[in-house]
């Protein structure tokens, strides 16, 4: 048996190029490829955070990525709790994050409650010393 090279356009195992999906994440429109999942596309395009704890105000994205630890959860198309890392984008798909916050005095322990807040760019939390 002799060892031949192939040239790509004649490899008959090489994977066609996935169709694009578009996503709309909070207003904006994100291109992933078809299969992937929505922490991906979100990944991909630089989002590293999404969400907020209800308690202590913490950024959270992708943590395990397997659909265990309930860090990267989202709303997509008005439905609440995704998880994005389980979560296959589709076409078309309308995500939001989403911003837990807890009754009165449970917010904090002074009791005086945490501001809202939806500052889920890379950029704010690298201010914060959050970021990568």
């Amino acid at each position: 048996m002799t060892a031949r090279m192939l040239r790509p356009e004649h490899d008959p195992i090489a994977p066609a190029p996935a169709p694009a999906v578009t996503i709309t994440v909070e207003g904006a429109a994100l291109s992933g490829v078809t299969g992937q999942s929505i922490a991906g596309v979100m990944l991909a395009a630089g989002h590293l955070a999404w969400r907020t704890t209800a308690a202590g105000r913490r950024p959270r994205g992708v943590f395990c990525g397997i659909g265990v630890c309930f860090d990267c959860l989202l709303t997509v198309n008005g439905v609440r709790d995704v998880r994005a890392c389980q979560r296959v984008a589709r076409d078309g798909d309308v995500v939001e994050f989403q911003d837990e916050t807890l009754p009165g005095s449970l917010a904090t322990p002074d009791g005086a409650g945490a501001p809202a807040t939806r500052s889920h760019s890379p950029a704010s939390h690298a201010e914060e010393g959050e970021g990568a």
